[in-house]
């Protein structure tokens, strides 16, 4: 399911470090360490009309990202608060809208690895875009498992949410590859760790089950499901979980800000199905709560 563009962002205007910049002219130095080594933290933020979904659990994970790979500078939440608040208000945006929110290490005198070039602090910006959904989720995502694994903390740890994205990148790429929506992505056991980009669920008879997050990333959308199942009497465990409880589990479906809860249904040409009133029952869970998540900016 590739994303179209949409017109809408044609003249979006973009924040970079302290100032809205026109699409066109919405550029980071080549000296920005997130050009020379993908040295940058992010959040992906889902804005309704009610506000943005779970902003301050975001904002808590950027800066606990950007504190673990020793940025300098980092930007007060109030500051980050107030560059959102710019540029959805330049852009007349309030609903159906996703922010891409990112913060670089900042700028180098030369070219090199060493933090230490970086003097200038680091970088903010709110890309925020007219976008939909990525998935359909009335009809349901098809998934190949990847032969690449996904980092376990002994390699980069999966708890900084970083732009460093290759492995996830290469797991996509089979996935395109095979005609697949997403690429299956297995720890360094072999145990099912996350989707290339979302995190799984399976349901198996009244009980719902997650891997625990070792190699994946602790989802905040994956949180809102573990507790919003938890308050509602539903039976919910982490576990080690291997391809083939997965392949036969009652139903599957991955959770992220991107595609919101999305069921699965194949993996490696398994079928599995859509109808199950468990997994029913949490989407529409998810559903009639999202929007109580949401947090006003002022």
């Amino acid at each position: 399911m590739l994303q179209q563009f949409d017109p809408r962002n044609a003249d979006i205007r973009v924040f970079i470090k302290d100032s809205l910049f026109p699409r066109s002219e919405a550029k980071i130095s080549v000296f920005d360490s997130a050009v020379q080594g993908g040295d940058a933290v992010w959040e992906g933020l889902r804005v309704y009309p009610e506000g943005i979904v779970c902003l301050d659990k975001h904002l808590t994970r950027l800066h606990e990202s950007a504190k673990t790979l020793a940025f300098a500078d980092i930007p007060s939440r109030e500051f980050i608060k107030d560059a959102i608040k710019q540029t959805l208000e330049a852009n007349g945006m309030n609903d159906d809208t996703h922010i891409r929110l990112t913060l670089t290490r900042g700028e180098k005198i030369t070219s090199g690895m060493d933090p230490r070039l970086n003097q200038n602090g680091s970088c903010l910006i709110v890309l925020a875009e007219w976008k939909p959904l990525v998935y359909d989720n009335s009809s349901g995502i098809k998934v190949i498992s990847s032969s690449q694994r996904r980092n376990g903390p002994q390699f980069l740890d999966s708890k900084i949410h970083h732009n460093n994205l290759l492995n996830n990148i290469l797991a996509k790429i089979q996935a395109n590859i095979a005609g697949k929506d997403a690429g299956l992505m297995l720890d360094e056991r072999g145990f099912v760790a996350e989707l290339n980009g979302s995190n799984v669920f399976m349901v198996k008879g009244k009980t719902i089950y997650t891997p625990q997050a070792n190699a994946c990333l602790p989802g905040i959308t994956r949180g809102t499901v573990m507790d919003l199942c938890r308050n509602s009497g539903i039976d919910i465990r982490e576990a080690d979980l291997s391809l083939a409880q997965f392949m036969n589990a009652d139903a599957v479906f991955a959770t992220g800000t991107m595609g919101e809860l999305t069921p699965i249904i194949e993996i490696d040409g398994r079928s599995i199905s859509r109808e199950n009133d468990l997994m029913r029952e949490v989407m529409e869970l998810f559903s009639n709560n999202v929007r109580k998540l949401c947090e006003k900016l002022d």
